[in-house]
């Protein structure tokens, strides 16, 4: 990940060590009114489906806490779910029960079985949202990066839900930085995740615009030089084409790790990311 923008402050001796991402576990401040309330549950056999849950302190609304699955990124080969709590505690601050796992990487898998795996996650996630006060009724998934990617083709392509036992639990989504119309593949990244797949289009969110879709917010920074802002435009203008429902929102001088360390306190007077986000996912699941 790149480590400019808004970590080139803290970056040192510390920093050589774990992702500036990681870093802000570690920094605080963190969220007041929440907390994680469970670790390592499963979802699979495999020791990378595990989830934590976050939750807001006290007693929810009536009918419990609108409910997200968050993904992180990582380029589909990296990523803890251990190093994301401060983003996981900004969201339940704001309301939510949310799921946070871990998923299968390359190359010890390749495509599909991350998607699988978030899809499997996600119906995990309903089922044990009650116990959390969170609703399941009124459920939705965030990521960021590569964890855009996946959260936007389980809410699109209908086949990755519907293998998980609950093929209309997605209500909205919202993806930060995400990868959404990147053919052909011409990075590592990539190649190494997609690149074996016999038909590619089947690899991209852009792909199942559908009208009927669960509605869609999509951010990106202006500065991104991972993924460029043009995804978000795309994906935004394909759903919009067929009648689909989709917010687009660019923030000016924003890098690709930026538009995620905003939901931490440190960073987040640069730019109302996650204000916009949860405000977005509020209305969509109310």
């Amino acid at each position: 990940m790149t480590r400019r923008g808004l970590f080139a402050p803290l970056l040192g001796a510390a920093a050589a060590a774990c992702s500036p991402l990681g870093l802000l576990n570690a920094l605080g401040p963190r969220d007041r009114g929440a907390g994680r309330v469970a670790r390592d549950i499963a979802y699979g056999p495999d020791p990378r489906q595990r989830l934590d849950v976050w939750a807001p302190d006290g007693p929810g609304p009536e009918g419990g806490w609108p409910v997200l699955a968050f993904f992180y990124g990582g380029g589909w080969d990296s990523g803890d779910r251990g190093l994301y709590g401060w983003a996981a505690q900004a969201l339940a601050a704001r309301g939510f029960v949310v799921a946070v796992p871990d998923y299968r990487l390359v190359p010890g898998v390749h495509f599909p079985a991350f998607i699988e795996d978030a899809a499997a996650a996600t119906a995990m996630a309903g089922r044990i949202a009650p116990d959390h006060g969170g609703d399941p009724a009124r459920l939705g998934v965030i990521g960021h990066s590569a964890g855009a990617h996946l959260a936007t083709m389980i809410a699109l392509d209908r086949r990755y839900m519907e293998g998980a036992g609950a093929p209309d639990l997605i209500r909205a989504a919202a993806g930060l930085a995400g990868p959404y119309d990147f053919l052909p593949f011409d990075v590592p990244a990539s190649i190494n995740a997609f690149g074996r797949t016999p038909d590619p289009t089947l690899t991209q969110p852009v792909s199942f615009v559908r009208a009927d879709a669960p509605p869609l917010w999509l951010g990106h920074g202006t500065e991104d030089r991972v993924v460029h802002a043009e995804d978000t435009v795309i994906l935004c203008e394909r759903m919009r084409a067929v009648g689909g429902r989709c917010e687009a929102r660019l923030y000016q001088g924003l890098s690709h790790t930026d538009l995620i360390a905003t939901f931490s306190p440190l960073f987040r007077d640069r730019a109302p990311v996650l204000d916009e986000a949860t405000g977005f996912l509020h209305r969509a699941l109310a």
